[in-house]
């Protein structure tokens, strides 16, 4: 009768599996000294993927203060701090960091240390804080503008434990001051220097250096009683001594009077901050995103080791038909190949994490310096992530080891005896397969695109990868085909290509991922840029440059006198003609020059109005509502009083329309860049002097128009002085135009500021093509993580085939080939790896971001409001380097081989 195994057979069978596996595990460490080349490649290709996430796992674990931690370093030796964020009730968390309130105030509150101790009880003391507070300074002859202070008294003993003291003292009085050691460096001061600032304060004596552990990046400490010109748009808080404990009476007396509080005992608990840290925790599109990033990382280690270990199959196929000989299964096989990768990735995991936890204990200096910026609470590590990490080393080892020990399960063990290889069986099904999962794989991303979810895009992308890998030995075998049009080293690298795909295949596919992973985000990246390109055109035409006063309002403006040569000689200019702006007659008053746009003209919907879908197919298909939406900064432009002379600079417009619009502005009347506004030569404006009230009848007026077409982001109003007199505006001068050959870079900008120092803190505007960022070093950045895989990948499997292939090269010496020939041979195998991989995965990348600029663009062509769409912008930098990596690979690796040729006895023929 059959049934289940007794528990004798049991026992017997699982007996029989640990001694097969303790065999396979002893045969994988000789193996593995044997073999010390191959062992070497493998376990520097598990290593380095290691040490990098035990580096980022043990920063990260140490990065992370924990809320005893954080409040410390808060408090100092402060028993609670407390912040006015309302004038009235409010729900706080249990730690202070988050707080709800029914009236929410812009501008910070102040109450005053007085009022804020009457609500203490009897016996506290209370220190005032400012943080983040703009600290105007000089380096040099550079203005910087990446430095913040802290306002804090350090001499008291609440401020005393904020800091750390590395040299001199603290400062005491109005003309002292404490830097970081970040603002030391960059200011390049010490104990007893001075700091040139422009603020009415004047210089200040550096008495000492501080460290605040939360903030490393360039900062000062300065006394109350120095005054900075921000310190009244900075939020206040208090660091408060209290004579006992704090209660859960004190703190509900505290929030109804829209104080928070962080103490180290925490808040009375409120079911709003309960639900929201029931509803917190990892986001599952981040965590989704990560593990696909991650296996995609994972794939291309298995993709780089596995060529190692199917050439180190093929080389013991002896041993291996000998244990099958003395009876050992298909499965014993398979436990004997697994088993390297087992070992080796134990090896490599645990040599990658100690070398990955030292690293990360060495350089946490600077990791806190110029990454996290702040100190670290302690040296910890992760104990969860290193073993997550020590597991995917070891699968990485199995999975590479995967299908040459299912090959080796398959090996004929007479031609495994004889040393002869056996011909490669491949099915077409894998080709089937591949392509399903690389069609599938292009829909998923498709359906990421629809519903923008990155993890889903990634997934698909996975699937397409996936794909192409499982369809590459049967591509490698067509281009086999090809081979007897080849010339001979380029004929014999196919056919070996073609007969070793075990280890060809997947140095392909590794190429070919690393190809396409850059390629797509090259172009996803180029098109990006050329959107944002369009979405936010610049202010102002190249040739231009406007300056203004940096300042409180009474600052004075330098003349035409003091600012004309620091203009010419610093920034090139041409013309430098007076800006002009429409202010009120009555100081007291904020005046904005509206241009009316007539009711049948305008969109009847507003970006910010909620809409269905039949009102938004609507909304598109309406020509009132194809143009820019009318925002808050489309509704109030740009307004300046002028006679035609700033207009060229101002709007870039050819002469004619220069020419015609000065004529316009001569005759009493305004110029616009926007020509919804112009009806029958004349354009309504009207002043609003309060946004809460209606304009007025007498505040509005009709006068003669001229509309320019620009191209630039601003959006100008240019009034002439009698169009400025019949709206009841005064003309005030608030700047300068100038004419440049070029926008000046930051030398330029430097020197301008040095030089005009003296006069008032100016400010430049002009066209900076930086604004949106430069993706060249990310581009850059991508291609050089293709090329390192690319040539990696090209070298190991070039190396492993010619170590392989050493009896045919024998075989060539013997007919008379020339040294040079495994050369030659040596080049033309790289290339059918490096080339073959960059093609697949130039147009694989191509292909992918195509799909999904397509279909996220679909998704934009049904939006509202309207929204530019993703144009196709191919990344030829990227291209560029990516078509000369496989000649560099090709190169090397000719460069790189002896041309000796070996002359060796073969085995199959003793």
């Amino acid at each position: 009768m059959s049934g289940a195994p007794h528990p004798e057979q049991r026992r017997a069978r699982l007996a029989e599996t640990i001694g097969s596996w303790r065999a396979a595990l002893r045969i994988a460490r000789r193996e593995a000294k044997r073999a010390r080349g191959r062992t070497a490649l493998v376990l520097a290709m598990i290593i380095l993927p290691v040490l990098a996430l035990t580096f980022v796992a043990v920063s990260v674990d140490m990065s992370r203060l924990s809320a005893a931690e954080h409040l410390e370093r808060r408090l100092g030796v402060a028993d609670a701090e407390l912040r006015v964020v309302a004038r009235g009730p409010l729900v706080q968390s249990p730690d202070g960091d988050g707080w709800n309130a029914e009236e929410y105030e812009s501008s910070p509150i102040r109450l005053g240390v007085e009022r804020v101790e009457a609500l203490l009880p009897p016996g506290s003391r209370l220190l005032p804080l400012h943080r983040w507070v703009f600290f105007p300074a000089w380096d040099g002859e550079r203005f910087r503008d990446d430095i913040s202070a802290t306002v804090v008294d350090l001499t008291d003993p609440l401020g005393r434990g904020l800091v750390r003291l590395h040299t001199g003292r603290v400062p005491a009085t109005a003309d002292e001051i404490a830097v970081n050691l970040a603002a030391g460096r960059a200011l390049d001061v010490g104990v007893g220097d001075r700091i040139s600032t422009r603020d009415s304060a004047g210089d200040r004596t550096v008495v000492g250096v501080v460290e605040f552990p939360d903030q490393l990046d360039p900062a000062v400490f300065v006394p109350p009683a120095s005054a900075l010109p921000e310190m009244e748009h900075a939020d206040e808080a208090y660091l408060v001594a209290l004579p006992e404990p704090i209660t859960d009476d004190l703190f509900r007396h505290l929030n109804n009077h829209g104080i928070v509080v962080a103490s180290r005992t925490p808040a009375p608990s409120d079911p709003v901050f309960e639900a929201g840290d029931m509803a917190s925790g990892a986001n599952v599109e981040e965590v989704g995103s990560g593990v696909l990033i991650g296996g995609l990382g994972l794939l291309e280690v298995v993709l780089l080791v596995g060529p190692a270990f199917a050439v180190g199959v093929r080389r013991r196929r002896r041993d291996l038909a000998l244990v099958a000989v003395a009876g050992g299964d298909a499965a014993q096989l398979r436990r004997v190949v697994l088993a390297d990768g087992v070992v080796l990735g134990c090896v490599g995991a645990a040599v990658g994490i100690v070398i990955g936890v030292v690293t990360a204990f060495t350089g946490r200096s600077l990791v806190e310096q110029f990454i996290f910026g702040y100190r670290f609470a302690g040296y910890r590590f992760w104990p969860a992530a290193l073993v997550a990490i020590a597991l995917v080393a070891v699968l990485a080892g199995v999975l590479a080891a995967l299908v040459p020990a299912w090959t080796a399960a398959r090996q004929d063990v007479v031609a495994g005896l004889a040393g002869r290889r056996t011909p490669p069986r491949h099915s077409r099904r894998w080709l089937i397969v591949g392509v399903l999962l690389a069609v599938g794989g292009a829909g998923v991303a498709a359906l990421g695109a629809v519903v923008t979810s990155q993890s889903v895009i990634l997934a698909g992308m996975v699937m397409g990868e996936l794909g192409l890998v499982c369809a590459t030995p049967m591509l490698v075998g067509l281009l086999a085909r090809l081979g007897r049009f080849l010339p001979l080293a380029a004929r014999i690298a196919v056919r070996d290509a073609s007969r070793q795909r075990s280890s060809t295949a997947p140095a392909i596919s590794a190429v070919m991922a690393a190809v396409a992973a850059s390629v797509a985000l090259g172009l996803v990246l180029a098109s990006d840029q050329e959107r944002n390109a369009v979405s936010y055109p610049p202010q102002l035409p190249r040739h231009s440059v406007l300056i203004s006063v940096n300042g409180p309002p009474d600052t004075r403006l330098p003349t035409l006198a003091e600012i004309t040569d620091p203009a010419r000689q610093h920034l090139g200019a041409r013309t430098i003609i007076p800006l002009v702006s429409a202010g009120c007659r009555q100081q007291t008053d904020s005046c904005l020059v509206v241009p009316v746009l007539p009711t049948e003209r305008a969109c009847p919907w507003q970006a910010h109005q909620p809409l269905s879908e039949a009102q938004q197919i609507q909304a598109r298909a309406d020509a009132r509502c194809q143009g820019p939406v009318d925002d808050y900064y489309a509704m109030y432009p740009r307004t300046v009083v002028d006679d035609g002379s700033a207009l060229p600079i101002l709007t870039g417009a050819a002469p004619d329309d220069v020419a015609a619009a000065t004529a316009t502005l001569r005759a009493g009347g305004a110029v616009l860049t926007d020509n919804r506004y112009l009806v029958d030569g004349q354009l309504r404006l009207s002043v609003q002097r309060d946004p809460e009230e209606p304009v007025r009848i007498e505040d509005t007026t009709t006068v003669p128009g001229h509309t320019l077409e620009i191209g630039y982001g601003s959006n100008w109003l240019l009034l002439s002085p009698a169009a400025a007199e019949r709206l009841g505006l005064t003309p005030e001068q608030t700047g300068w135009a100038l004419d440049v050959d070029e926008p000046p870079g930051q030398r330029q900008q430097e020197a301008f500021t040095a030089a005009t120092r003296s006069l008032a803190p100016l400010e430049l505007e002009f066209h900076d093509d930086r604004r949106l960022g430069d993706t060249v070093p990310l581009l850059l950045l991508l291609a050089g993580v293709s090329a390192v895989v690319t040539v990696g990948a090209a070298g190991i499997a070039t190396g492993l085939a010619a170590a392989e292939g050493r009896a045919d090269l024998s075989t060539l010496a013997a007919v008379g080939a020339s040294p040079g020939v495994r050369r030659l041979l040596s080049l033309c195998q790289s290339g059918v790896i490096s080339v073959l991989g960059s093609v697949l995965g130039i147009v694989g990348g191509l292909v992918a971001a195509v799909i999904i600029l397509g279909f996220t663009n679909q998704r934009y062509a049904e939006s509202w409001p309207v929204e530019p769409t993703y144009p196709l912008v191919i990344p030829w930098l990227t291209l560029g380097v990516l078509v000369v990596v496989p000649l560099v690979a090709m190169l090397g690796a000719a460069l790189f081989t002896r041309s000796r040729l070996p002359v060796e006895r073969r085995l199959d023929s003793l």
